[in-house]
């Protein structure tokens, strides 16, 4: 029977197989997973690894690429494969409030599943005190990108498959964090990744009307921990907005705007009387899902700007670059829009623009930046409309997730993902979510307060929304100030 020789930052694995099956399945049926952002479809480059021996041709997209895409490639005898390092994802700092009334037991945890990535805090639950953090991938990006490919896979026979992978990241995650599983903890996420993570048939979420035949706000167990899931607001607004609206002090007073930005990204309005909520499918732009991007991890270029005239740019960990990451990839726009080097309509001359030897957006890049940030500015003005609530009239803007933390507010203005007249209102807040979740695990009467939130929430549909198709269209150029 022909053998796969797995090499990784583990060691060395022969595993055998039959048939001729794709490098991706053999891989994952023995867990070693790649990211598959476009779902499989071998457009995305995202899956390349380092194969040799007895393969399928290459695909004309490989030829293109110069690598074997793990989800293209055939195993059609004995082979070798080196995968790629992976890197300890960065969480955002978040700081919930200090205990008041923790829910009972003595180490919890506070958790957030992410579409992209996942992360954990553990606390003591006497003292407050942080005992460790972790982040990590989902390494359901292996299934496909986004919530809509996963919901797909989970109707397709894969639900199970999908759980087990959140279940199994979770608990590495919390062992990360601490040497010991929690007593308790709270477990936010959207509302699909929820689905997922409990095994439950997201069939509700596939199809009109898309209402959620579960909205959670329940005690549940998870990995054989009790857990709480924070409400839902609907479908598509998660707990993750529940608890990030928590955080951030969200129907405490005048208007405000929270947007959580992600492949998935949310808002939230307040008007001072309900809370207008939307989720837009931005996609992974700003999450690695461009040519060279990556997450917040090590080697990732998180800051770029210009010095005369020259592109300085800086990296996490303060080692090689090896990617960049969504701040870093705006900055880049910013910078070359300053340049000259793209227009007002996203237009380039040059196939690739270079920010170190390797490091470089191309145009398919600048494109699809492009649509994620309309996607969520014009998500912003339909609130705006919809509430009656006029973007002047909004005291504070929090700019939260893990792309958040790093964002530098005036890049994100010049690219035309903040509104101009946000900006000296617009404020970084780390992974609001689990910040959210910190509060709830710490103060047992913060779980009044995150259920006043949910029912308070009024939806606004973007999706077929005309109103949001105008300001879609308006937003997808660059600004020019």
């Amino acid at each position: 029977m022909p053998y796969l020789d797995i090499m990784s930052g583990h060691g060395k694995k022969r595993v055998s197989f039959s048939g001729e099956p794709l490098l991706s399945r053999v891989l994952e049926d023995n867990g070693f997973l790649l990211p598959h952002p476009c779902g499989g479809r071998g457009v995305c480059g995202k899956c390349a690894a380092d194969v040799t021996g007895e393969l399928s041709e290459m695909t004309e997209k490989e030829k293109a690429l110069g690598v074997r895409l793990s989800c293209r490639t055939r195993l059609v005898g004995n082979a070798s494969v080196t995968l790629p390092e992976s890197r300890e994802i960065r969480v955002a700092q978040s700081e919930p409030a200090a205990p008041k009334i923790p829910i009972k037991g003595k180490i919890g945890a506070a958790v957030d599943i992410g579409t992209t990535t996942v992360a954990a805090a553990v606390y003591d639950l006497l003292s407050g005190k942080e005992l460790g953090r972790a982040g990590g991938a989902n390494p359901q990006v292996s299934v496909a990108a986004d919530v809509i490919g996963r919901i797909s896979a989970a109707l397709d026979g894969r639900l199970f498959e999908e759980r087990d992978m959140a279940l199994s990241a979770l608990k590495s995650l919390l062992l990360r964090a601490y040497p010991s599983l929690p007593d308790v903890m709270v477990v936010t996420g959207n509302t699909a990744m929820l689905y997922l993570l409990t095994g439950r048939s997201p069939v509700s979420l596939a199809a009109a009307p898309f209402e959620a035949d579960c909205l959670f706000g329940l005690w549940t167990e998870i990995c054989g921990i009790r857990a709480y899931i924070p409400p839902c607001m609907n479908a598509f607004v998660g707990a993750d907005i529940t608890c990030a609206a928590l955080y951030c002090g969200l129907a405490c007073g005048g208007a405000a705007l929270l947007c959580d930005v992600g492949t998935n990204s949310e808002i939230a309005l307040w008007s001072g009387e309900r809370l207008y909520v939307a989720s837009s499918a931005a996609g992974p732009a700003f999450e690695g899902g461009i040519e060279c991007g990556m997450t917040g991890a090590d080697g990732a270029i998180d800051r770029v700007w210009l010095e005369n005239g020259r592109i300085r740019f800086s990296v996490i960990g303060s080692v090689e670059p090896r990617g960049i990451c969504g701040s870093g990839l705006l900055d880049a726009l910013s910078a070359f829009l300053r340049l000259r080097l793209i227009d007002k309509t996203g237009f380039c001359d040059e196939e690739r623009l270079y920010i170190t030897e390797k490091v470089y957006i191309s145009r398919e890049d600048v494109r699809a930046a492009q649509l994620a940030k309309a996607a969520v500015a014009a998500g912003i003005r339909t609130l705006s409309e919809a509430s009656g609530v006029p973007l002047s009239s909004v005291s504070a803007f929090s700019v939260a997730g893990g792309f958040g933390s790093r964002l530098y507010m005036p890049s994100a203005v010049s690219v035309g993902l903040v509104p101009r007249e946000m900006q000296t209102r617009a404020r970084a807040v780390g992974n609001a979510a689990l910040g959210g979740a910190g509060m709830l695990l710490l103060d047992d009467t913060a779980v009044s307060r995150a259920e006043r939130l949910a029912s308070l929430s009024c939806h606004v549909q973007l999706g077929g929304n005309d109103v949001f198709g105008k300001y879609y269209m308006e937003e997808i150029g660059f600004p020019i100030y």
